[in-house]
């Protein structure tokens, strides 16, 4: 495999990305550790998706690895999160879908140019005349099916296991650090096989006037803008090891050489995603949410959940932990995916590519009470109690996860760079995400039937510093969504 070629930057370029934050010493860290990978590229199309982040059709089909099907997306993501400065007005929709285009004319819609999706907040809806509350958002907005009252889009809660005021003892052997629920008002997701394309295209938007090498005028909103923060994730085979190595993390000889993930398991395998269009408001066959019919104006739209998480390695990968620990903490334990090989430590101790299949909603239970686990113990996996809540009727994933590895200082106290998951993902309501986020954290599980702290998932190896949900609108309306109504 080739190694990625990134533009340096030139001073104006730079000039451009002296807002970028952390992005600078992020990036000069993980670029040296990618590949370019060798894709079989689709055929272009000539009208791009209506659901913003469909991406199906423009990426190479997954891969068959030891059975197991596993798609990889665009190596780099770039999320920017940000403010208005302001209330955008009919003139600042019209710029911004036209800022969109243009980038989408410089750089194609493939892993080799850049994939652009954007949502928006409830800080940007209460901009709007009447707020959330209004009649203008009332009358647009998808609503619950369970709950009328309740609409699609509703701002992110703390997790069960998150560190709160009212749950200062959540179990962070390391990170004790309180969750945030962020104000912004919109997030970009930039994607990408080449790093120096999402840096340039954020660039260009908040005015660098460089487009792929080209002087192109900067969109004139971009004062409009304040970015708050950035995050850069990556998901390549083997990348964390590679990082690991280079930066002579402690525990770097225990991460899988293979693995696209730092806790070295895979999460990428296809079926642990569903299609975009049952994450979307007007759902599909297998499932539909919310009242949203087609035509509507937020049909093909969809909820985003954004957040940032620091893991703790040092445990995960600890003398505690072999890797027939952590493949139960990671799926299940009757039986496990794996039990590893006979050096449990040592390049991950066992193998990276798990199939992940959906054993029913009652399997978490199974496992809480020791039915036919491995020695009988009572535990709970990370994989198994998120399927009670992630699945449709007929085992179809009901939403399409964009998390991946991240190397970086953000809200780490001693300001140093530590292993990070960017923790992004498509539902077809925030309720749907609430839902998932709680059963996933088992507590209710753990509690009623017993289960050690130390036997229930990952959840404290994670802590979450910042939460926030979006709402992504169709492409048609992607720009400054409800304005033109006002």
């Amino acid at each position: 495999m080739r190694r990625l070629q990134n533009r340096p930057l030139s001073r104006r370029r730079a000039l451009g990305l002296g807002a970028l934050g952390l992005i600078a010493p992020t990036l000069a860290r993980i670029t040296p550790t990618a590949t370019a990978p060798l894709r079989a590229m689709q055929p272009p199309r000539s009208c791009l998706p209506d659901i913003q982040f469909d991406i199906a059709n423009y990426t190479p089909p997954a891969e068959s690895i030891d059975g197991t099907l596993f798609q990889f997306p665009p190596v780099f993501t770039l999320f920017a999160a940000l403010r208005l400065t302001g209330n955008p007005t009919a003139k600042n929709q019209s710029e911004l879908e036209n800022a969109l285009s243009t980038l989408e004319e410089w750089y194609p819609f493939d892993p080799s140019g850049v994939f652009a999706c954007i949502a928006y907040g409830v800080p940007y809806f209460d901009r709007l005349p009447g707020g959330m509350t209004g009649d203008l958002v009332a009358t647009h907005m998808p609503r619950l099916l369970l709950d009328p009252h309740r609409y699609a889009l509703e701002e992110a809660v703390a997790a069960p296991t998150d560190v709160t005021a009212a749950n200062t003892d959540a179990g962070k052997a390391t990170f004790s650090l309180p969750v945030s629920i962020e104000r912004n008002d919109a997030l970009l997701t930039l994607r990408s096989d080449v790093s120096g394309n999402l840096t340039d295209a954020l660039a260009w938007l908040l005015g660098s006037d460089q487009l792929n090498g080209a002087d192109v005028a900067s969109p004139a909103f971009s004062a409009l803008f304040d970015l708050t923060s950035t995050r850069m994730m990556f998901v390549q085979r083997g990348m964390p090891r590679r990082l690991a190595d280079a930066e002579a993390l402690p525990y770097a000889a225990r991460i899988h050489p293979d693995s696209p993930m730092w806790m070295g398991f895979a999460s990428q395998q296809s079926d642990s995603s569903g299609p975009a269009a049952i994450t979307t408001f007007q759902g599909n066959h297998s499932a539909q949410f919310t009242d949203a019919a087609a035509g509507d104006y937020f049909d093909n739209g969809s909820a985003q959940h954004f957040s940032h998480v620091i893991l703790d390695l040092e445990q995960w990968y600890s003398d505690s932990q072999p890797y027939i620990e952590r493949v139960q903490q990671m799926f299940r334990s009757n039986p496990p995916p794996s039990e590893g090989n006979a050096d449990q430590f040592a390049d991950g101790g066992g193998p990276t590519f798990l199939p992940n299949a959906f054993q029913g909603r009652d399997d978490a239970r199974q496992n809480a009470v020791g039915d036919k686990t491995l020695g009988g113990a009572q535990r709970l996996g990370h994989t198994t109690a998120l399927q009670r809540a992630s699945r449709a009727a007929d085992g179809t994933a009901i939403h399409m996860r964009v998390d991946g590895a991240g190397y970086d200082s953000l809200d780490v106290p001693d300001g140093s760079n530590r292993p990070k998951t960017h923790f992004s993902i498509f539902v077809p309501s925030a309720e749907v995400f609430e839902r998932m986020r709680r059963y996933q954290a088992a507590t209710d599980l753990a509690q009623a039937l017993g289960v050690p702290p130390a036997a229930n998932g990952i959840e404290r190896f994670l802590t979450t510093t910042r939460r926030q949900n979006f709402l992504v609108p169709p492409r048609r309306h992607r720009a400054f969504p409800l304005l033109e109504l006002v």
